[in-house]
Parts: structure tokens; C-alpha cells; sequence
């Protein structure tokens, strides 16, 4: 007897994207192996995507477009809209999806796969990211998991994640219990894989990419390459405005007393040494160990100047 295929709610936050829209509808329109339902949730636009998205909607029973005309000013806002008011409970799994990129037909069925291999909570995957000048490049984000890695940075993009029902409602029912605190909360995709990893779900990050992971001035994070993207990274954490969304993250997620986040709360200079020893817990990527350790090392300096001063 053949297997019902499962059926998985995508949740898509869109803004801005009539140009981008309809390509990616159509590739989740066309995924293979799994039934779906596409959630959107339209943050107030300049363009005609709301047209767009109407049309769609009356056309595709399973495009289901949320009401429109409020103002979230963040993609991570949009999402926890999303996850707040999508009713789930009948779906297998939860998957994220934004509004300009281009899946492949397997995307999901290969993510379900991966998941029932070893009963994994939470799915993401390395991404094929290009331009619009026909520029690829893979971008990796399969590194072997850290003790402290879901402090730092999420498991990838989130057009990736694919998350179990449990998981999920858990998710829905944590964010529904913390009111305005929401709001401390910078990602979405980052927020989800700190939640899984400290409440003990397992997650498992693909090496192989599904998708094509558009790039172009309206990206919210992209795909952070390059040498204009270092040196942004490495600012953020000079200004420690990288820290403070580290903290607010982890005060929100009840998980401020691990040691990392204790030592950057501390701020001296012998907190900010024992935090470069924790370095190689804190990132996955080897690269991404070694920035972590420069960035709090000229931080560490920085701050002992300002006490000489």
C-alpha cells in the first residue's frame, strides 16, 4: 500500500516581491512527494504584490494569503506572524520559504527524508547562491555542529528549514507566551535553531543544496561573502552590536546563564580572554572559528585601551 505523501505547511513572508513572486510559487507549487499549503503573510508593500498574491489565491486553493495592511519592518517580525497565526496542527511538517528564490522539484521530500532517517526535529541545508549577473556559489553551512554554535549563528538560511509539527507548535506556544518580548528578537531562522538546540531537539544540517538562493540589494542577510561582509562582521562585533542581539536572544530564550553569554555580559577584559578559549565551541565553520576569535580579540584590545584611557 503506498504511502500518503506528507503534507507540509510553508510559511512565506513576502514584501516588495512581484517580481520574484510568482517564480517561486511555482516551485513550491511543483515539489514533489509531499502535499502543500502556502501561508503568506504580505508586509505592507509599495508594489503589487498584494494584487498578485489575491489573484493567486483565487486561482490555487492551496495558496492561502493572510489578511493585509500591516506594517512588521523586519522579514523575522513577518515569520513570527506567521508562526503565530498559521493553524498547523494538521500538518506533518512547517517549512520556511521567502519570496525569490527558486526550488528544486526534491526540496522537500529530500528534507522529510533526511528527517525520518534518524527522527531529526529540525532539517536546513547548504544553499546554491547567485546573482544576477550568473555568478553560483555554494554556500556551506554544514559544518559539524558546536557545544555553543546556536548562540552565534542559525544552522543556514531559513528558506531551508524544514521543522517537525512538535517542534514547530512548541515554537508557536513560546512565542504566543512572551508578549512585546518578541520584539528583542533580531531572526527568525537563527531564532528557531537557538529554540531546538537548547530545549535538546535534534537538528541536522545538509550538505547537499535543493534551491537557488537569490542575491540582490533587498536581501535582509544574504549570503554574507565577500570582503564587505567580513568587515561588516567584524564591525558589528567592535560596536558589540552583534553581542547585544546575542544577549537579547538568549535572555528571551530563558538561556542567559550559559557560559559564553555570562562572559560577554561581564565585559572585562579577563571575561573577554576566557571567551577566546571558547572560540572553537561558538562557530562551526572553521573560517567562521577563526573570525570569532580575531573579532573578540580586537574587541578584548579595544575595550583594555578604553580602560588605559
Amino acid at each position: 500500500m503506498k504511502e500518503c505523501p506528507r503534507r507540509i505547511a510553508v510559511l512565506l513572508a513576502a514584501y516588495n516581491g512581484k517580481d520574484y513572486l510568482l517564480e517561486q510559487l511555482r516551485t513550491i507549487l511543483g515539489q514533489v512527494e509531499v502535499q502543500c499549503d502556502i501561508y503568506i503573510s504580505l508586509d505592507k508593500s509599495t508594489d503589487e504584490s498584494y494584487q498578485l498574491l489575491l489573484d493567486l489565491a483565487e486561482r490555487h486553493e492551496n495558496i492561502k494569503l493572510l489578511s493585509y495592511g500591516e506594517t512588521y519592518g523586519s522579514a523575522g517580525q513577518n515569520f513570527f506572524r506567521l508562526i503565530k497565526e498559521v493553524d498547523f496542527s494538521g500538518y506533518d511538517y512547517v517549512a520556511f520559504a521567502d519570496q525569490d528564490d527558486i526550488w528544486l522539484k526534491d526540496k522537500l521530500s529530500s528534507a522529510v527524508t533526511m528527517l525520518n532517517s534518524r527522527g531529526y526535529d529540525g532539517y536546513s541545508s547548504n544553499v546554491t547562491a547567485f546573482w544576477e549577473d550568473g555568478r553560483e556559489k555554494m554556500i556551506v553551512k554544514s559544518s559539524p555542529q558546536s557545544q555553543f554554535d546556536f548562540l552565534f549563528e542559525s544552522a543556514g538560511p531559513g528558506c531551508t528549514f524544514v521543522m517537525t509539527r512538535r517542534l514547530a507548535l512548541d515554537i508557536k506556544q513560546f512565542l504566543n507566551n512572551i508578549g512585546e518580548k518578541i520584539t528583542d528578537i533580531w531572526l527568525h531562522d537563527w531564532f528557531c535553531y537557538a529554540f531546538a538546540r537548547a530545549r535538546g531537539y535534534s537538528w541536522i544540517i545538509d550538505s547537499k543544496s535543493y534551491m537557488q538562493y537569490r542575491q540582490h540589494s533587498a536581501n535582509s542577510v544574504g549570503a554574507n561573502s565577500g570582503l564587505d561582509s567580513l568587515l561588516k562582521r567584524i564591525n558589528s562585533v567592535m560596536s558589540g552590536d552583534a553581542f547585544d542581539k546575542v544577549i537579547k536572544q538568549a535572555s528571551v530564550l530563558g538561556i542567559d546563564r550559559l557560559k559564553p553569554i555570562q562572559l560577554i555580559q561581564c565585559g572585562s577584559f579577563r571575561s573577554s580572554a576566557k571567551l577566546l578559549s571558547l572560540a572553537n565551541q561558538c562557530r562551526r565553520n572553521k573560517k567562521d572559528k577563526v573570525l570569532f576569535f580575531m573579532a573578540v580579540l580586537c574587541s578584548t584590545v579595544g575595550r583594555s585601551n578604553q580602560c588605559r584611557d
